[in-house]
């Protein structure tokens, strides 16, 4: 699991469905629930949390993707298997972990030290911790 500090900015609701914005590292992300707890407010503290599944990654920033969450990240390491690998990636002062395929990683001619986007779905970020 991936851990990112964050501030809720924003809190849309629709009938039983929750848009919540936050701001880490002066980024903006979003998450969606179907449940939100009462002491979830604007200006509140949490910690967020997703998958390594869940993180996909790209090597240009680009607007025209359907991910709403799109974080300027650094490869700091590479464990590459058979068949999949795990990039560990530093986002602002936090460390997210990406599980890719090891073709995506040939592909893509990922290495250490090289710049990417970390993107994530607003439906595989999760409030862990209200801080």
């Amino acid at each position: 699991m991936s851990h990112i500090q964050a501030s809720i900015t924003r809190i849309q609701n629709v009938e039983n469905l929750h848009i919540i914005t936050f701001e880490s590292a002066n980024t903006s992300l979003s998450m969606m629930s179907l449940e939100l707890n009462s002491n979830i407010n604007i200006g509140t503290q949490v910690l967020l949390t997703t998958k390594a599944t869940a993180v996909a990654i790209a090597k240009e920033n680009s607007k025209d993707l359907s991910f709403c969450n799109q974080l300027p990240s650094k490869i700091l390491s590479i464990e590459i298997g058979e068949l999949l690998c795990s990039l560990e990636l530093s986002f602002g002062s936090f460390i997210i972990e990406s599980i890719i395929t090891t073709t995506a990683l040939q592909r893509m001619q990922l290495e250490v030290g090289m710049d990417v986007i970390a993107l994530i779905k607003s439906s595989d970020l999760f409030i862990e911790e209200i801080l």
